[in-house]
């Protein structure tokens, strides 16, 4: 069944940290719920299963296939570089707003808010990979 990434918000919106379903619709569905976890990653559920370093904030690079990987041995490969500025970002800002995590990205998305123990933890953000250019 399919469903659209405002329906999928609405599904997680007051979610409690930790128990952020993402149901199995939203990867049929080509979408992506991206959220906080602790104080230092950035998780992907959905089309894309995974979750990178982000203590104290930082930046994942997208493309239509999903997160952009370093294949280099070299943190300082210029291959890598190069991919980098063409890529989507989606920035994690950590204790902004009142959240502990944030997400800031120029991809078209929805938002949604987890909680913990009834205060604001993140608010996460919801969208089509589709909707990520190439």
């Amino acid at each position: 069944m399919a469903i659209t990434a405002k329906e999928l918000a609405a599904q997680l919106n007051g979610c409690e940290y930790g128990n952020e379903s993402v149901p199995d619709a939203a990867k049929e569905s080509g979408l992506v719920a991206v959220f906080g976890a602790s104080d230092d990653l950035m998780e992907f559920r959905g089309a894309i299963h995974d979750e990178i370093d982000c203590y104290d904030g930082g930046t994942a690079y997208l493309t239509s296939s999903g997160l952009l990987t370093n294949e280099c041995e070299d943190e300082n490969c210029p291959h890598f570089a190069r991919m980098k500025k063409s890529a989507a970002t989606i920035e994690a800002v950590w204790g902004e707003g009142g959240y502990s995590w944030t997400y800031k990205t120029e991809i078209p998305h929805e938002t949604f808010e987890v909680v913990e123990d009834s205060d604001k933890y993140c608010r996460g953000i919801v969208f089509a990979l589709s909707d990520v250019k190439p």
